[in-house]
């Protein structure tokens, strides 16, 4: 069987060879610069014994079944690295999240290995291997492929094998198992592919947002966005941010006003898509006032409060330090400020086990039960009661 399977009978017979391992790791190669939706342009697969091949899905007619049967397959460990791109591919293939998956960029922070953690980086660490990403940008739809992408392409999955077993011993010895669990919740719900286009708003910034702008903003965001899923191109090719923020903030009522809107050109005000944009402005504008998005508003901090946050950060620094956890995983900057102002903040920081490593302690610190200093040369965390 060749390396690259083009017939739908080598596919279902190397899937079941699969399907008796207990993981198997997964790398796609795809575009997305001229598409919304991600072009599935190879599926790389391998087992334990690192005996991988690679599915062409651009060959006409091929049967991919049986990958997304063993993709829904619960008993066998998916393994991937970086996986929320590929998972949004076969979510968009199949309509279902896949079934029984682990990531070991997640699981690689967990250890400490920095914040996102590359693929190259962590299999360098892991196994002294210097991965040749010379072929990472290529053109994956182009036929035929060459060896070195070949090659490139199902070293990414064998590679992944030895990653896989390293990370999950080291989570094993640290019981750290289920904090990846925990944080492959997010990449688990199918709301986190499904694109809805009346939240794409929130993604959009907006200059000084008042409840007026937002709710044009949103129809206009839920326009743009239902275009460019319709039409599979990106969403800047419809129209770009900063245009539809301006109209936004300006509502314009009429093509003349349109026309005189960042980015909108003169044409564009008095044609069809002019015509559909005043439609959807004034659609967002006739919606009951009661159910307008209200506007976020950022907190000033307190001198105190400022200071309070500098002595969180530090602490965050020092936990992350000590369980060997990358910071970015534990605590954002917005969830250190939310904390300095509020002990019930909803953060993640201080629930799970990010409330074991670092959300106890930060709220201990912010009471004055615990403090910083030195202590032989090293920052410590000290127990008030024991001074």
């Amino acid at each position: 069987m060749m390396p690259i399977l083009t017939k739908s009978d080598d596919v279902a017979a190397f899937c079941e060879e699969l399907s008796v391992h207990e993981f198997v790791t997964i790398d796609t190669e795809f575009l997305r610069e001229k598409t919304y939706y991600p072009k599935l342009c190879l599926v790389q697969l391998s087992g334990p014994d690192k005996k991988a091949k690679a599915i062409d899905p651009l060959v006409e007619g091929l049967d991919l079944s049986p990958l997304f049967d063993l993709l829904d397959n619960k008993n066998i460990l998916k393994v991937f690295h970086s996986g929320r791109q590929d998972l949004e591919i076969f979510y968009n293939l199949t309509g279902k999240v896949v079934q029984s998956f682990f990531d070991t960029q997640i699981a690689a922070m967990v250890c400490g290995y920095g914040d996102s953690v590359g693929y190259e980086n962590i299999v360098r660490q892991v196994s002294g291997y210097q991965v040749d990403k010379s072929s990472q940008f290529t053109n994956w739809s182009l036929r035929p492929l060459s060896e070195k992408q070949i090659t490139y392409a199902l070293g990414d999955v064998t590679h992944l094998c030895d990653v896989y077993l390293y990370l999950k011993e080291e989570l094993e010895k640290r019981g750290r198992t289920q904090w990846v669990v925990q944080e492959e919740e997010i990449l688990n719900n199918p709301d986190t592919y499904a694109n809805e286009p009346y939240k794409a708003w929130e993604r959009i910034k907006i200059k000084s947002p008042k409840s007026k702008s937002l709710v044009v903003l949103r129809e206009l965001a839920a326009w743009r966005e239902s275009q460019a899923q319709k039409r599979d191109i990106p969403k800047a090719w419809v129209m770009r941010d900063d245009a539809l923020s301006d109209m936004a903030n300006q509502a314009p009522q009429n093509k003349h006003q349109l026309a005189k809107i960042r980015n909108v050109s003169k044409d564009l005000a008095e044609g069809k898509t002019g015509a559909q944009l005043l439609k959807v402005i004034a659609k967002g504008l006739d919606t009951p006032k009661d159910t307008w998005p209200i506007p976020k508003r950022r907190v000033s901090l307190s001198q105190g409060a400022m200071a309070m946050v500098d002595i969180l950060k530090m602490l965050l620094k020092v936990q992350s330090a000590v369980h060997d956890v990358a910071p970015k995983i534990i605590a954002s900057a917005a969830d250190i400020e939310a904390i300095a102002l509020d002990d019930n903040a909803d953060v993640p920081a201080l629930s799970g086990w990010r409330k074991e490593v670092f959300g106890a302690d930060a709220l201990a610190v912010k009471h004055g039960k615990l403090a910083i200093g030195l202590k032989d040369g090293k920052i410590t965390v000290f127990n008030i009661a024991d001074l």
